[in-house]
């Protein structure tokens, strides 16, 4: 409980201040802790940008899981709350650019999205299913950058309306198309 409380705490702090703004004490600010706390679960910097990162891969698994009756709307609905959940994306792109200094978070973030990319390019039957999850992983990271911070979010339809579902669904059948 008090691990997620720092991690999620941690998440905040990215989002606002990006890694620069993650320390123990500022962690232990925005959690409501005594200070000392955070340091308590991670003793170092490190140790605590691995906890969040990790976080942030344990909620992404437990939100993606496609509707095989619906795939390209309930991928739609993922990527649309993950830009409403402005925070959490952030934060998850904050991690990433890290990971291109620190091996060991590329490998907390990267697996989950790709397999499950994968399983779905094998259930819609592509030929080289490792392939295809690469390149779908690959456009959704890009769609969801483009309408997050890119020329999407200046044009794009409001994060968390029905038109704003449309244009993502609308997106994803294309990229499904084998």
């Amino acid at each position: 409980m008090r691990r997620e409380l720092i991690t999620d705490a941690a998440i905040k702090l990215v989002a606002a201040q990006g890694m620069r703004g993650l320390t123990h004490r500022a962690v232990d600010r925005e959690a409501g802790l005594p200070e000392g706390s955070t340091s308590a679960y991670f003793r170092t910097r490190k140790a605590l940008v691995e906890g969040f990162v990790a976080r942030l891969a344990e909620q992404e698994r437990l939100d993606v899981a496609p509707d095989p009756d619906d795939i390209a709307g309930s991928i739609a609905k993922t990527l649309d709350s993950w830009l409403v959940e402005r925070d959490r994306t952030l934060a998850r792109y904050a991690a990433m650019l890290e990971a291109t200094h620190h091996p060991e978070l590329k490998s907390i973030m990267a697996h989950s999205p790709r397999e499950q990319a994968t399983a779905l390019a094998k259930m819609l039957g592509h030929a080289d299913p490792e392939r295809a999850g690469a390149h779908f992983t690959a456009f959704l990271e890009g769609l969801l950058f483009y309408r997050l911070v890119g020329g999407g979010s200046t044009v794009g339809p409001a994060p968390g309306t029905e038109e704003s579902l449309r244009d993502l669904r609308q997106a994803v059948e294309k990229a499904l198309r084998p």
